[in-house]
């Protein structure tokens, strides 16, 4: 097994006990909203992606309909088959989901009408991060290959505290985050 994989194991198993001591009824208060050093960062024009959550990772949905309400954009992945790039797709309904379908992840996605955008701040999850702004992902590489192709988006780690790593491996193509965002804390910018 590579010191990735095995981060991403030792990792994967201290998200999942966190996030399933965490009661249902605590789940919705989560990350209302940005830290105020993050909102300040974030034109009004700009357009926000975000991600539907898969089991155990942070939500993002009430960021969702946080920057919808302030007016602006929202945009998740979308996969048009499991081996296609990944792209972003407006997310018109936040609070209802009604524009969202299954995609071929498992992950909920907007359906495939809807417009492509790219996002100016990207949130992205994650299954670690280092105090300096480096991320573990899932190991398929499609963030860092998004990001790669948009250097001026402003990548931003949604984590739960457990996730931070003394050391994350990193790899050429991997791209740091410009700061992390926990129930508890506010990282960077880095």
């Amino acid at each position: 097994m590579t010191e990735k994989a095995t981060l991403r194991a030792r990792l994967r198993a201290a998200r999942k006990e966190h996030a399933q001591a965490i009661p249902e009824n605590m789940r919705g208060l989560i990350l209302r909203h940005p830290p105020a050093p993050l909102s300040q960062m974030i034109p009004a024009d700009a357009v926000i992606g975000l991600y539907h959550a898969a089991e155990y990772e942070v939500p993002a949905a009430n960021y969702a309909k946080h920057f919808s309400e302030a007016g602006h954009k929202i945009a998740l992945p979308r996969f048009a088959a499991g081996r296609s790039a990944m792209e972003f797709a407006e997310h018109s309904d936040p609070f209802g989901e009604a524009d969202l379908e299954d995609g071929p992840y498992g992950i909920r996605q907007p359906a495939g009408g809807a417009a492509t955008l790219v996002p100016d701040f990207l949130f992205v999850p994650l299954i670690g991060f280092g105090p300096g702004g480096e991320r573990l992902g899932q190991g398929g590489g499609h963030y860092d290959r998004w990001l790669s192709a948009h250097p001026n988006a402003i990548p931003v780690g949604l984590a739960w505290d457990c996730q931070l790593a003394d050391d994350i491996p990193v790899e050429a193509h991997d791209v740091p985050l410009h700061a992390v965002v926990t129930p508890t804390r506010f990282y960077g910018p880095f």
